[in-house]
């Protein structure tokens, strides 16, 4: 009986150590709420590190990839591009404006520097992202022949936004970035797939 009635106690515990874990990211910290697990602790702790530093990188990547897409976005529109182009443009202008602002505001809460160490240029021709050259043409091109490199491009641009997203699904524990990276994987997927249809 005794036993039974330690359980829940020792549950609420638990629970208490990880809020406190999850609250507090101090090795300080951590060590005081798991009293002497010792090993368990620092690799608790070390996984924790790894997911938030995985987080701070999504953000800092993502952020340019998406500012891009809307850059994209707005081309199609001065551009008077076809109907299905033009919506598709709306649509990822509406999608991701928003999402850069929600990440921006993260690594402020984060204090994590804006850009990653290795700056924009991290993404080296990787990310799907598209390099000035890419952009020049793009923006040289006009009738069906922009709609062409524009679909073209922002699929390449979305899989490698999808790629992102589902690299940080793998590490992270913040159910406020689980929640973009899935959104961002199962919206752009579709939007791959209707572009796709389109080319």
């Amino acid at each position: 009986m005794h036993l039974n009635k330690r359980y829940p106690i020792l549950a609420g515990l638990g629970i208490t150590a990880v809020l406190t874990l999850s609250a507090c990211g101090s090795d300080d910290a951590g060590s005081a709420a798991t009293g002497g697990m010792g090993s368990m602790s620092s690799s608790t702790s070390e996984t924790a590190d790894a997911g938030q530093k995985g987080d701070v990188m999504f953000a800092q990547m993502m952020i340019p990839h998406h500012k891009q897409a809307v850059e994209m976005a707005d081309q199609a529109l001065q551009k008077d591009a076809s109907p299905k182009v033009t919506e598709l443009a709306e649509q990822i202008k509406a999608a991701q404006g928003p999402e850069i602002e929600t990440m921006t505001t993260w690594l402020e809460e984060w204090k994590a520097p804006m850009t990653a160490e290795q700056g924009h240029g991290g993404h080296g021709g990787r990310g799907g992202m598209m390099d000035d050259g890419d952009m020049k043409d793009l923006s040289a091109a006009s009738g069906p022949a922009f709609d062409k490199m524009w679909l073209t491009m922002m699929v390449e641009h979305h899989e490698g936004a999808v790629d992102m997203a589902q690299d940080v699904l793998k590490t992270t524990s913040n159910p406020e970035v689980k929640e973009m990276a899935q959104a961002i994987v199962d919206g752009q997927n579709k939007e791959i797939a209707t572009m796709k249809a389109l080319l």
